[in-house]
């Protein structure tokens, strides 16, 4: 099951986010990043690979796209906040960006 995570965890399990770009969620127990793509067909592509990972890990991020904007914000409803499967999805997310543009 997973769990909230402690006050001790968020400093080692966020800040390696934070330094990424990605920032707390203002009045909300949640993480948000804009992703900037070349164009729609890029951003696109990102959110589908992004998409088969959040399927397989049943952890489904709120996001919405704007031509080649994408914005993320990811949190765990079950547990009402932020939890290992956040920092798990956003370094996932990370990863496939930077693939994108390497």
């Amino acid at each position: 099951m997973t769990e909230k995570l402690s006050e001790e965890t968020r400093q080692t399990v966020l800040k390696p986010l934070f330094d990424t770009g990605w920032q707390m969620t203002e009045g909300r127990d949640a993480i948000h990043k804009t992703f900037e793509f070349a164009n729609f067909v890029e951003a696109f592509g990102w959110m589908t690979q992004a998409a088969i990972w959040a399927e397989k890990w049943d952890h489904h991020p709120e996001w919405d796209n704007v031509y080649k904007t994408v914005n993320v914000t990811l949190t765990t409803h079950d547990v009402d906040g932020l939890s290992t499967l956040d920092a798990k999805l956003a370094r996932k997310m990370d990863g496939i960006a930077k693939s994108m543009k390497d």
